[in-house]
């Protein structure tokens, strides 16, 4: 364990199969094989579970947001690092993190075009999409605000999942010294 961790908030964000949940497993791996301690928490799993009364309404994806945002705010105080994985389209919500989460926040947007997530989607999800069995989802029924502020834009169709988990290593470790 690293005697003097600093808590922070990795959020990865982009389109359904943009490569967060591989990406937010392969970062923890490494982490704590260093030595860190760390959290995932992945967008299905909270809506599963803690945020499973949420739809996904506008009102009801700031809701998710914002639960999990003061989720994030006990977590930090134990100096965890919580690599969160949602897909966050909206700016506003992402606005909302960093005022909620202040200078313990890391936006990571995981830009992927929607033809390569399409070709990723092992869940089915797109393809439901696309023939109306899922409404207001996201890339297809629903919108997605490119950031305007991220800390690191990692384009996960053009580098291999070990280079941009890495990517992202380095970017928080840099924020430990």
């Amino acid at each position: 364990m690293k005697a003097h961790q600093k808590g922070m908030v990795v959020w990865l964000l982009g389109h359904s199969g943009a490569g967060k949940s591989t990406l937010a497993q392969m970062l923890a791996h490494r982490l704590e094989t260093d030595g860190y301690r760390t959290l995932s928490l992945d967008g299905d799993v909270v809506r599963a579970g803690m945020n499973s009364d949420l739809g996904f309404s506008d009102a009801d994806r700031l809701e998710n947001i914002r639960r999990v945002a003061e989720l994030c705010k006990i977590l930090l105080e134990k100096d965890l690092i919580v690599i969160c994985s949602f897909i966050t389209p909206m700016q506003s919500h992402r606005d909302l993190l960093r005022k909620t989460l202040g200078d313990r926040y890391l936006e990571i947007y995981l830009e992927c075009p929607i033809a390569i997530c399409e070709q990723r989607d092992v869940k089915g999800l797109y393809r439901k999409a696309r023939n109306h069995e899922i409404e207001n989802f996201t890339g297809i029924g629903s919108g997605f605000d490119v950031p305007t502020q991220p800390h690191l834009t990692i384009p996960t169709a053009l580098w291999r999942a070990d280079e941009c988990a890495g990517r992202i290593y380095r970017l928080l470790t840099s924020t430990q010294s």
